[in-house]
Parts: structure tokens; sequence; C-alpha cells
């Protein structure tokens, strides 16, 4: 069955199959957020972008082989309800943006910066900082050498717009400004995006969109 993103709570993972990569979406939590497991098919090795709740959905999912990594994408608290389980459970290393540090209440292992890379296997995920949402959360971007980029964007794009400033016209800038310079600015229309809540969307359905968001404020 072809990967459609569509993923609801309590229900089974979708999963997308690439070449070098397989990446297998969650939806867990009273929020429906979304967790995704990426596995390097030449390694086997696995990392998670967001343990955000449901300990023991996610240690399922991820299986006897275990995680390398943990990546947080922001610091609310709705990404990360699951984290001390699972690395208790897996002695995983934990990533999170630089500046969102003091709100996750599990020490980070490795701060991320704007450009860092994360590795896992033969896989590269390349950070994006954009501000707005909360002051550190990242974008993840999987340059695919095999075909399009692969963009998780946590909280800070979805299908239909950029994530909750809460009427912040400075915090809402900053973050359309570096989604538009970050993301729009270097990835094609291809880019397959997965937000944390909700269904996928490709850069190239909502860059139609973008001046008709500043326009409106969020």
């Amino acid at each position: 069955m072809a990967y459609s993103g569509v993923v609801r709570v309590g229900g089974p993972a979708d999963v997308h199959e690439l070449p070098a990569l397989m990446i297998s979406k969650v939806a867990v939590g009273s929020m429906n957020n979304n967790a995704y497991l990426l596995r390097c098919r030449t390694t086997g090795e696995q990392l998670l972008i967001d343990a955000a709740d449901e300990s023991e959905t996610l240690l399922r999912l991820i299986g006897e082989d275990g995680i390398a990594s943990v990546v947080t994408t922001h610091r609310h608290g709705d990404h990360w309800q699951a984290l001390s389980t699972v690395v208790a459970a897996t002695g995983a290393r934990t990533y999170a943006g630089r500046y969102d540090l003091e709100g996750i209440d599990v020490p980070t292992d490795v701060p991320v910066d704007d450009g860092d890379t994360v590795r896992f296997g033969d896989i590269e995920l390349t950070a994006r900082h954009l501000s707005g949402h909360t002051p550190g959360s990242i974008a993840l971007v999987y340059d695919d050498p095999h075909g399009h980029p692969h963009l998780f964007t946590g909280d800070c794009l979805f299908p239909g717009g950029v994530g909750n400033t809460w009427g912040d016209p400075a915090a809402f800038t900053s973050l359309l400004d570096g989604i538009e310079t970050k993301l729009f600015g270097q990835l094609p229309d291809e880019t397959w995006v997965y937000p944390g809540h909700g269904d996928d969307t490709t850069l190239g359905a909502e860059r139609p969109h973008l001046d008709e968001w500043r326009a409106r404020g969020w």
C-alpha cells in the first residue's frame, strides 16, 4: 500500500519506504502528535523524532533493535512526554535545539545549532533553526540522494500555515522569515513535509500561500 501520511491515534503506523531510509509515522497522545521512526536500510540503525507520548506504542514501534538517538523538535511538553521512558529503555542519545534545552525535562546530550548534522547509520539529517513557535525549534532535512528531500518540521510548518505564535507579531515574522529563507528558499517544491501534528504536505503545495500567510499574520 502506498504511503499516505494519514495516521490516527490508536491506529497503525504508516511507512514511507525510500531507497536508503524507512520512515514510520505514528500518531500518539491526546494532542494527536506525530512521532517518526527513521531506519537506515543499510545498517538497521534507528532514530526517533519526537518521543511525544504513549511510550508503550513508541517502544513497540522501535522494536528489539532499539534506537541510537531521539531528536526533540522543540520544548513544548506534548512533544517529549515519553522521552524519559524511551531513553531509559533504549539508552538513546538525545538531541534538541540549543535554545530550547531549558524547557525539556530530560537532559539533552547534544545541543543542535542551525546547519548541524545528525547522523545515524549511513543517513544524515541537517538541522534548520526556526525561531518563533519556540526560541529553539528545529526542522530536519533528509536530502535523499535517490530523490527529493524529506523535511521534518515539528510545529513550525503545517498544511495551511506556520506554527502558532500566539499573536506575537515579532515571533510570527521571525518564524515566517526563517521558513521562507531556510526551507522554501533552499528546497524544491517536491520536498515532502512531515509535521508534528496531522497530515503531510509538500513545499510545492504550500509555496503559493506564503504571501497570504504574511498578510493575515498567522
